[in-house]
């Protein structure tokens, strides 16, 4: 008994002396969970709070936000000057990210946004294009305009541009989402006769055929695209028909062919300056040749106007978009139209600015100063675009009546067409 009492003198002993240490040790740890975190700053320093030049700098954009509007200026009611057109563009692309891997906004400016295709003349005409086997440009180039032009509004019909010869073209330019093939299908002999069925039941006023190149074609498509025209205007004589063809690889008997069609505009893009043709369109393609075009074209039918167009956004500078524009003036082309141009895939070239609206403007302006009968400019203009316009209408029109009261002066018949296509020469 006298034992365990023993020992528990001595368990208690040792219980009280390492309590008695843990009491004196506490403030030490107290001490040092007050310690703020290790500094370079030597224990001697004047500095008597550390802490105050470990604060994290200012950044630029709370430098911007701090120097901005204050809440008061929002809610007090007052509006501020909008931007001018260069201070709106330049805020809608500016360079965002952080330092060294700053990129360019991607998102589209506004003035290229378009609604969504959805009305019954949208579907109807559609319907009517898969049932007589017929392209358009509209679906194969992936065109902006397809709701506004398919689905008409209470000002302006609906209209399609129709694609002849099939869907695949022999060339390959960079900006443009055609397939593309050595050897595309053979041409479709009722083609003709559809063209005209589907176009004479949308009771059209102005109309508009286009064509991927044929360079597989001796004639490059060329009696096809005349037959298309004659088909037309023997079903409906009243409509106008303007035609957007190829260069038949520089046939100039060819583009006299389709010339002398019964066509009332002859369209030949050159699609951009003469600097930067051989980057953007097929290497088979110069922007001299397209100038013979057209003025083999007007020399064939003097009457006839001829029609190009460019796009903007490629890189093109100010005194190259002159030097093109005299090119075609020398020429005597007539109308000219300005568009942006928009990447339709990723494996296209890529789009070097978005010409902003009022630039567009500008050089309609300068197009008509320089004698151009007629300019249509503007991000979502094309070439075939709203190619009815009242004033081209009208041109021709007037135009028409007074052909039809001269007699003196020899005129193109549907039996000399019929001997074009034939491949026989006029007389």
């Amino acid at each position: 008994m006298a034992a365990s009492a023993g020992k528990l003198r001595t368990l208690y002993s040792a219980h009280s002396s390492i309590s008695a240490r843990a009491a004196s040790a506490l403030p030490t740890l107290q001490l040092a969970t007050l310690r703020s975190y290790a500094t370079t700053i030597p224990p001697d320093s004047s500095i008597s709070n550390p802490s105050t030049t470990l604060k994290r700098q200012p950044t630029a954009f709370k430098d911007k936000l701090n120097a901005g509007p204050a809440l008061s200026d929002f809610v007090s009611g007052k509006k501020s000057e909008p931007l001018d057109p260069a201070e709106a563009y330049a805020l809608k692309t500016a360079l965002v990210g952080p330092a060294g891997r700053k990129k360019e906004i991607t998102r589209l400016p506004s003035w290229l946004k378009t609604p969504i295709p959805d009305s019954s003349n949208y579907k109807r005409i559609k319907n009517d294009l898969r049932g007589l086997n017929l392209h358009t440009v509209c679906e194969e180039a992936r065109c902006p305009n397809i709701a506004d032009c398919w689905g008409g509004s209470s000002k302006s019909a609906a209209t399609a541009t129709i694609m002849l010869m099939g869907d695949t073209c022999t060339r390959g330019c960079r900006f443009c989402s055609v397939k593309t093939s050595n050897k595309p299908p053979p041409l479709d002999p009722h083609e003709p006769e559809n063209t005209a069925e589907a176009l004479s039941r949308w009771g059209l006023g102005y109309v508009v055929l286009t064509s991927v190149d044929r360079d597989d074609l001796a004639d490059g498509g060329a009696r096809h695209f005349a037959e298309t025209v004659l088909k037309i205007k023997q079903k409906a004589p009243n409509i106008l028909v303007e035609c957007l063809t190829g260069d038949y690889a520089g046939d100039l008997e060819m583009v006299s062919l389709v010339a002398n069609s019964g066509l009332d505009v002859y369209a030949h893009n050159v699609e951009t300056v003469e600097a930067l043709t051989p980057s953007v369109r097929d290497r088979r393609a110069t922007f001299q040749q397209s100038l013979r075009v057209l003025k083999a074209a007007k020399s064939a039918k003097p009457d006839l106007i001829t029609k190009t167009s460019l796009m903007l956004g490629l890189g093109e500078t100010e005194a190259q978009l002159w030097d093109a524009l005299r090119a075609l003036r020398a020429v005597d082309v007539d109308v000219v139209t300005f568009g942006q141009y928009m990447r339709p895939t990723k494996r296209h070239m890529a789009v070097h600015e978005y010409v902003r609206p009022d630039v567009f403007d500008m050089w309609k302006e300068r197009a008509l100063e320089m004698g151009f009968l007629y300019c249509a400019s503007g991000p979502l203009v094309r070439s075939s675009y709203k190619a009815g316009e009242a004033f081209i209408e009208n041109v021709l029109k007037k135009r028409r009546g007074k052909n039809s009261r001269s007699t003196s002066e020899k005129s193109t018949t549907s039996e000399d067409v019929e001997k074009l296509v034939a491949g026989d020469a006029i007389r």
